[in-house]
This record gives structure tokens, sequence and C-alpha cells, in this order.
């Protein structure tokens, strides 16, 4: 390997001494790690254009010191147990540490981090994966099992027997593969009645780069943005992180309250973040007159609307919607759709669909982002759909994920009697939950841990209103009827030991 060493020809002091001295600075201040490897003496060589005598003079000079050790046939690490003497110092307390441990020789100067990395740094973060408990309810993931994998990678090896090398290559639109905007076009037009064009169409990372994408270009520190109340978090992270003024506006049984953002303190707002499809966390379908009352507010008062219809292929029973964007007549509407749901989360493929006079700007803000999304899985996916593959997916997982519902309320009521309620509608991959007995909602979270099952609180959904005591989301995509099964089971017995003394009766 390189290692970067900078020595000055034209310095008094010898090349072997400096090189000497780069080596083993880079040892005390923790740049060379106790055990790894160091160049040999002839790669050194040529990498610093010096003679390996040079080379071999500075190196013996750190065996003999204890720095370095050599093994025959191996090579030449830093010694594992470095000279004591020269690796301690005093601190002020009196103890005596490594150079490793106090920064190495000099003093470290005190960074500073931009008001953005500031609040990433102080604020509670995801734990998306960490430890999971062998019955997670807490994630909306999909059922990896369902997928069509087969004809997924057989479209992947078609591809790649067609030794297209431009695949390797940045393509040179940063909007996305063409055939695919066309694809996502004809299926918005279909099931959302979207009118839009391919142009309009920005490929993007996944819904949260889209959501930090319209952030970005339309938000400046200090501008309101509202966001229902409850709501989902990723987007409210995305507002706050960006200096922005938040603004919690209430959800009843039809949605967002548009009434509410008539009150002159939301007057100035600039964004608004919905999702009116299903909507997270309550579940709730946004009525027609009420998103027509939105459409007409957000015209009025020229505020830009965020519709995320995160998983509006999942809707069991009643007339299907159309989407805020397909109602839209005034270019307020901004539509995030993704695959994550649908297909599964580590393709990271979502899309915008932006007013045509806005499509230059945001493609400008994905490339500086991240220059363009991965361009083979954009082709395999443009087929895939091509093909027909996506929708007979969604159409059995729209059935599989149905019965799953089922599954899940009818074991609640067995379980919970009348001591649960199951809030929102007939739709998603997720139901809410309000238990009517008097638990202490840590411990049961606790508890339900203890007992392999992980859930999540609504608490951290809500801004402004007081969040309900007792109030989870389950999401059950993932889980087999057995798993859902047992999951519930097993929170009804960490109900039974986390509720107050007392008999179980609804609250």
């Amino acid at each position: 390997m390189d290692f970067l060493i900078v020595l000055d020809s034209q310095s008094n002091v010898p090349l072997h001494r400096q090189l000497y001295e780069e080596i083993r600075r880079a040892i005390l201040s923790g740049r060379l790690m106790p055990g790894q490897r160091v160049p040999s003496t002839r790669a050194i060589a040529e990498s610093l254009g010096i003679s390996r005598a040079t080379a071999t003079l500075a190196y013996e000079f750190l065996l003999s010191e204890g720095y370095l050790q050599s093994t025959t046939g191996s090579g030449t690490y830093v010694t594992r147990h470095l000279p004591d003497a020269t690796m301690r110092v005093d601190t002020k307390d009196g103890r005596r540490k490594t150079l490793i441990e106090t920064g190495g020789l000099t003093k470290k100067s005190v960074k500073r981090l931009s008001k953005y990395g500031s609040y990433i740094k102080d604020r509670p973060w995801f734990a998306y994966g960490e430890d999971e408990p062998e019955i997670q309810f807490s994630f909306g993931r999909p059922d990896f099992d369902q997928f069509p994998m087969r004809q997924w990678m057989m479209l992947a090896n078609q591809l790649a027997k067609k030794h297209d090398l431009s695949l390797l290559d940045c393509p040179s639109k940063s909007q996305g593969f063409l055939p695919l905007r066309e694809a996502i076009a004809a299926h918005l037009s279909k099931s959302r009645a979207v009118n839009c064009t391919p142009q309009q169409i920005i490929v993007v990372n996944g819904s949260q780069q889209g959501i930090d994408l319209v952030t970005r270009v339309i938000l400046d520190r200090g501008d309101q943005a509202g966001i229902e109340d409850p709501g989902y978090i990723g987007a409210k992270k995305a507002f706050e992180v960006q200096g922005a003024q938040l603004i919690g506006v209430p959800v009843d049984e039809s949605g967002l309250v548009v009434e509410k953002l008539k009150d002159p303190a939301m007057a100035n707002m600039k964004l608004l973040y919905v999702t009116p499809s299903h909507q997270s966390p309550t579940g709730v379908v946004m009525s027609l007159p009420r998103r027509l009352e939105l459409l007409n507010w957000a015209q009025r008062s020229g505020t830009f609307i965020i519709e995320d219809d995160y998983d509006s292929e999942y809707r069991y029973a009643g007339r299907p919607v159309p989407a805020l964007a397909g109602l839209d007549r005034s270019d307020s509407v901004i539509y995030i759709g993704t695959f994550s749901k649908v297909l599964f989360p580590a393709l990271r493929l979502g899309y915008l669909v932006v007013p045509a006079s806005l499509t230059e700007i945001f493609a400008r803000a994905k490339f500086l982002a991240d220059r363009h999304s991965s361009l083979l899985d954009q082709q395999i996916l443009a087929e895939f759909i091509k093909q027909g593959h996506f929708e007979r997916h969604i159409r059995r997982m729209r059935g599989l994920y149905q019965q799953r519902r089922q599954v899940i309320i009818a074991s609640l009521k067995k379980h919970f009697g009348e001591g649960v309620e199951v809030l929102g509608e007939n739709a998603g991959i997720n139901i809410l939950i309000r238990i009517n007995w008097r638990i202490d909602d840590e411990a049961f979270l606790r508890v339900a841990r203890d007992k392999g099952v992980g859930l999540v609180h609504t608490k951290p959904f809500y801004l402004n209103v007081t969040p309900p005591p007792h109030e989870f989301l389950l999401n059950y995509a993932g889980l087999t009827d057995e798993k859902i099964e047992m999951g519930i089971e097993r929170l009804h017995a960490a109900a039974q030991e986390t509720r107050n003394r007392g008999p179980i009766v609804p609250a």
C-alpha cells in the first residue's frame, strides 16, 4: 500500500531521519495502529523517490527502538506493545495516558459544526436494524419472501449479457433513465389519476431523498413549514435540520384540518407536507372534499404541497380517491412516490413529480446531491414494470396484506377484547391501536422488547397536539400469520405485566 509521507529534499535534516520522524509521529498519533502492516523498504522507497538504503536505515532505527517489528516471510508491522516511556505522558488529573488517548503529540483545537451538523449530533436519531427483536412490528417492511427475485435476476442477467459498458458511466441527465420515467408516468396516470409527462419526473434514492431535495429547493432558514400533527418523523426532521419554523396542523377522521390553515399565524407558510392516501401514523384517508379544499387554499396562499404517496397501492375497501397531484390545476403539488414499500427498501429508488417550471431546478439539485441514482437498477426496474411483473406483484401483495390485516385485527380482539381500539381506515401496511387499559407505556415497550417484540409509540409523531396515552403503531406486512399471532399474544402478556394495580378494565 502507499503511505503518504512528505519529505523535504532541501532540508538540512537527512532524508532517513525525516522518514524516521514521520513514521514515528504517525505511530504515536494513532495514524498507524499497533499491529498494522507498513510498506516494505522497497515499496516505500519507490513511492517516495528515495534510495532503498535510505528507507532501510530509517526502518532500522524504528526497529531498534521498538516501534516496528519484522516477521520473516510476512513483513514489517507496528509493534503491538509500543515503548512505554515514549507512549505515556502525565495529565493534569495525575494519571498517565497514552499519546494516542490524549490526541497525539499536539493539542487538539475545537472544531465547530454547522447548524445542520449540530442538529444531527444533538437530536435523538433513528435506530433502524440495531439489535432487532424476534418479532418486529416497528418497521414498515414488505414481505421479502414474496418478492419475485427470479424474474428480477433474469432481467439483471439479460442486461448484463448485452455488455453495455455505458451502464458503468454516469448518465448525461440526472433526472433518471428515460424509459423508467415513461413507465412511472404511465403507471401514475392509470393508478393515481396523475397526468404528468416523463420530463416532470425526477428519479431519487427513495422518498426520504425526495423530501430532502424539496426542502433544500423550497425552504430557507426561518421559513414556515407545515406538517400533519401527528406526522411522519422523517419529514419533520428534514424540515427542522433545514432551519424551518415547523408548524403542526391537526388531523381528524377526514385528514388534515384545512380550516386550521386559515389561522393568521400560518399566513406565511411556504411548504406543507401531507400523506393524504394513508395518513402517517393515524391511517386515515383524506376525503375528496377535504382534498379540494386544501388545493383551493394552496392556490390562494401560494404554498407548495408535498404529497407523500408512500403506500397508496394498498387500499382494501372503498373507492380509490385521486391523488392531490391528479386534482391540482395550479402547480401547487410536488408528488413523491417510492418503490420501497412495494418492492424492497434496499432498492433505494423513488421519484418526484414536479411542476414543469421546476424540472430543471430539481434536476440540478439531484445532480448536486449525488449525481444520479443507480442506472443499472433503473434499467432493471423499467423492464420489470414494462413486462407486467410490477402490476402482478402489487395485486398479489394487496391480497396477502389484506389477509394479514384481518389476522392482526382478529388476534388483537382475541387477546385484548374490548381493551384495544383499532384506528384508521382499511389501507396501508400498518395499523394504529389504542390500548384502553391503564398501563405504563414505557414499561410496556420495555417488557415487550424483553419478550422479543418491537413496536412504536406514537408520541414522537406529535408536535403540538397532546399525544393520546397508550397509542402504538404496528407494521405487519413483513410478518407471517404465525408471527403476528405470537407477537400479539406476547404484547398482551406485556400489557398484563405493566398495568396499574387493580382489575384490567377499559379506561
